[in-house]
Parts: structure tokens; sequence; C-alpha cells
């Protein structure tokens, strides 16, 4: 047991905190700092153009020195999606199990690489001692293979987070979740745990996914035509479900999407993902010499996303694989909040095209992966923990793991609902709030990281909403300045200009009026001349459309 000392423990979480998806989570005492998981967030629609979202590191960069190591919970996007962007600029070593550690070993590939020697395989139970932190592995059950939680004995006490969990008692993998080790360190005394709050709002228990491979194998055998199935690409145990019903009723199996087929490669080679016989899989260049009835695809695009495999099927741009009259599509997932639109929109297609769909309102092709009210209640009293703080998840979700917490007793200075960027701070009798650290989002656009901020998301916003008009003109280069061409007036976005030449020819006359006084001027910045030209355009455009289109002023000097 390590020696109490005075000194406070921060919990502070940089992700996943008041919202879904890029988990990031930092434990921080005297001169150690460790880290959980390093998550991406998929972009909203008023993220035009990003391509992902990463947390905010700027507080661990100032304190690279004193980070002792990052610790991965499971393989999904949101908990190891960002650390190629991370990682490198921390440089400290990692630790995970072999299947998550895997995956993100993968993901280095498609980018930079990483040194071997700061990568770390942990089994469930491995003592590792990381500055102030002793460090433990428990095994628990999520909807992919090797998912932990983690136990933190520090000077103060023992901090448990539990990771994305569900309490499923006939996982596919037969690795069932070490409820006893909680209930041990229950025993012992935890003075708190950080809880997966997903699905604390829904009732019940969470069903188990072996139910999903029962229904699958029910849909799979009603099909004529070949079935399109979309999952995430990391739900393992989904896909070997899939992969063996295929095999049983004579189907062959092929993986199309860049992360579903680096996941199930990975997967395979690792023994995560166990094929019935080697030639159940075909390629996507071969599924044309298999009849559609004895063919499944396993794809991408279960959320819609407009680049994914499934979208592309759905839109009859994909080039290997095309869905027909007749086909299944099973989209064995729930939409996340923000994107049932574009999952709508992609079902649309699909019936348009004259395919059956079936999602999981019309059969139970899909389970939640994070535990109902009744599994979160078990784990609260099996820890017992001193102090409860909801995480994953939006504060909704957060607010639901709280009223949990008082039905069993918790008083609400006992419950700590925690924002980007605050610190919680931990002593042997106490919980309080500590003076907050810089947190955030950081947006991912094709190979620039952080270089898309507020105003160009502003800009192409206006750009989408009324689009751009680029105002050109020709002004002699000395004294007196005199305007010797246009304005010229080029639209994108904003009007046909065909149809309309009598605004055009207005808004010129308007640009050659404010260019003409504005030359007149002794004192002559081009600047000005800009901004002058923005104005009365943007007040002329706004007075006859009611747009506001983008006006980009060209002034050459000849």
């Amino acid at each position: 047991m390590l020696s109490p000392k005075t000194s406070k423990l921060s919990v502070i979480p940089l992700g996943g905190t008041g919202e879904i998806g890029k988990n990031l989570l930092v434990f921080e005492y005297e001169d150690s700092i460790i880290i959980i998981d390093g998550g991406v967030k998929f972009p909203g629609e008023e993220l035009l153009g990003i391509d992902l979202v990463i947390p905010d590191i700027s507080y661990l960069e100032k304190n690279r020195d004193r980070i002792k190591g990052l610790f991965i919970t499971h393989g999904h996007e949101d908990h190891i999606g960002g650390l190629p962007f991370i990682l490198p600029k921390l440089d400290i070593p990692i630790y995970g199990t072999k299947l998550t550690l895997g995956l993100v070993m993968a993901k280095f590939q498609e980018r930079a690489s990483y040194p071997e020697s700061l990568v770390h395989c942990i089994e469930p139970g491995e003592l590792i001692q990381a500055g102030a932190f002793q460090v433990e592995a428990f095994r628990v059950t999520h909807s992919i293979p090797d998912a932990v939680g983690y136990s933190l004995l520090t000077p103060v006490g023992r901090v448990v987070y539990t990771g994305d969990f569900k309490v499923d008692y006939t996982p596919i993998d037969g690795q069932n979740m070490d409820l006893g080790k909680l209930a041990a360190w229950g025993e012992e005394g935890i003075l708190a745990l950080l809880c997966d709050s997903t699905n604390a709002e829904r009732p019940g228990v969470t069903m188990s996914e072996m139910v999903v491979g029962k229904t699958l194998r029910e849909w799979f055998e009603r099909a004529e035509g070949k079935i399109i199935m979309a999952s995430f690409a990391s739900n393992v145990h989904r896909i070997q479900q899939a992969v063996d019903a295929a095999a049983d009723i004579g189907r062959k199996v092929c993986v199309v999407g860049r992360s579903m087929e680096s996941v199930v490669r990975t997967a395979i080679g690792m023994g995560y993902l166990k094929l019935p016989y080697e030639e159940v899989l075909v390629d996507s260049s071969e599924v044309e010499n298999v009849p559609a009835s004895k063919l499944l695809v396993l794809t991408t695009g279960s959320q819609g996303e407009p680049l994914a495999a499934l979208t592309r099927m759905a839109t009859g741009s994909h080039r290997q694989i095309k869905v027909e009259v007749g086909d299944m599509v099973i989209i064995a997932a729930t939409p996340i909040p923000g994107n049932e639109k574009l999952v709508g929109k992609t079902i649309n297609h699909l019936y348009q095209i004259g395919a059956e769909v079936v999602t999981k309102e019309m059969g139970q092709v899909h389970v939640s992966g994070h535990a109902n009210q009744e599994e979160l209640k078990l784990i609260i009293r099996l820890a017992r923990p001193r102090y409860l703080i909801p995480h994953h998840g939006e504060i909704r979700h957060q607010v639901a793991l709280r009223r949990i917490g008082q039905t069993l007793g918790y008083a609400d200075k006992d419950i700590a609902l925690t924002q980007l960027g605050s610190r919680v701070e931990l002593s042997a009798d106490r919980m309080e709030f500590g003076e907050s650290v810089e947190a955030g989002s950081v947006n991912i656009d094709g190979l620039g990281i952080g270089d898309v901020g507020q105003i160009v998301l502003r800009d192409r916003q206006q750009l989408a909403q009324d689009g751009v008009v680029v105002v050109i003109a020709a002004l002699s280069k000395g004294k007196p300045y005199t305007l010797l061409s246009g304005p010229d007036i080029i639209s994108r976005g904003f009007t046909f200009m065909k149809e309309a030449g009598e605004l055009v020819d207005e808004a010129k006359k308007v640009g050659s009026n404010t260019l003409t006084t504005q030359l007149q001027k002794d004192q002559l910045e081009w600047s000005t001349l800009k901004s002058a030209l923005r104005d009365s355009l943007g007040n002329y455009f706004w007075e006859k459309t009611h747009r506001r289109p983008m006006i980009l002023p060209v002034l050459l000097s000849i």
C-alpha cells in the first residue's frame, strides 16, 4: 500500500465528458501524470469539411516531462482514433491489451510510425508502476474483445475507471467482466469511481451480444439476393457472428471499407477473429464470380458517412458492389446522436433501389455495448466508492447517472459532474473542484491539424449559405490613381449570372462609383478600397436579395 501524502489527486477530462467521443482522461499527482485513452469524434454538420475532431492537448504538451504513460481501455475509434495525432507530440510510453495495441499500430501504419520501445502489451491483473500511480487493468465486457477498465492506486486512495462496459453474462469470447476484482477493491475501499454513463437513461439491462448472432442467422436464412451488413468496423464480436452464420448457410464473405478491412485483417492475424475455413473470404474484385444468393458483404457506413462504402453503394457510386432489387441490407448499429439524418438518407436511397432494409427497430440486429441502469447500479454497489464521477456521455447522461447515485444514497456533494477541462481534486476525505485547465477541440482537415478554427469555419458556413462574389478591377500604378477597367463580377453559389444580368450590371455600377469616390482621396490604402467595396456591394446585395455572399475584391495595379 502506498504511503499517504497531503497532496491532492487531480482528475481532468480533456475529452469524453459532456459529449460522445474523443475520450481522454488525465490523472495528476505532484510530478506524475498518466493519461487514459486518446480518441476522436466525428464532425457534425456544422463542421463543414472537417474530417475528424480530437482533444486539445495543450495542457499535456506544456507538462510533457511529467507524463509517465498513456493507458488504453479498448480499440474503438472514440478511444484510439486520436493517438496518431496525439502521441507524436508527447513521445510517451503507451500500454494496452494485445488486440487494442494491434489496432493502434495499424493506425500508425497509415500515418507515421511510433517507437516499438514505447509500446507495452499488458494483461488484466498486471501491475504497472507509473510515477506515483500503481495501475492495474481489469477485464470488462464491451462490444470489442480485450476491453479493460483501470484501477489507479494513488497516495490518496484507489480510483477506478470502468471504461466502456456492459455486464454481459454470455460474452462471445467467453471472457467475463471481472466483477470479483471490483468487489474486492470495494471491500478494501475505493475513493472514487469514474463510471460510463452513456446508457444511464435506459432502464433495465443491456441485452447480450449473443442475441444479435441468433437474429442475424434468422435474417440471413430469409435473404434471397446478396446480403450487405453495415456495422462498426471494430465490433469484432458481431463480425465473428456474421461470418459464422454466413459460412453455416453456404455464403462467401466479402469485407469492404478501409477501416473494416484493417480491423478484420488485424483481428484475424492476432487470433481474435476465427474463420470457419480460409476460403470463406473473397476479395471485392472477385464478387462478380459469386452468385448474389451466396454472398455476404460486410461493410462500413452504418452512420451514413458520405464517403463510407455503404453510402456509395446506396448512391450507385461504389466500384465493386452494386445494390440490386431483392438484396437485403442490414444496418447493425444505432445512429450516433446527430447522424440520424444521414442514416435516414442512406436508407431512403436503398429503398428506392428496391432493397430490403433491416434496422434494429425491425429486428434485434444491434445491441448496445454500454450498461443500462440496473447494470450501473450493480457496479456502483459492488465498488461502493466514496465519490462518484459520471464519465463518457453528454450532460444528460451524466445527470441520469447522478440520479442513479442518488437512489443508492449518494449526496449531491459526493457526485461530480464535469466539463472539458474541469479539475476534480481528491484527497482522502474530500472532493472539490480546482482551477480548470485549457481544453476543447482540434479539427483535422486533410493533412492540416488545428489550422481550421472558428474563423475558417465561419467563412465556410457563409460560403455554404450565400456563396461568394469576386470583384475584379484594374487601377493605374501612380497618382493620380484611376480606374482602368472593371469592375468585373464573378459569382459562385450566389446567383446564376446568365439569369441575373440586371443585378450584376447594377452591382458593377455600385462598385465603379465606390472605387471612383475612393480614388479621389489623397491618402489611399488598398485595404481601404477593398473594405469600401465589400461594404457597398454587401449593402446592395442585401437590399436586392436579402443574402450576404462573401465578397472578395481583387485589385490589380497596371
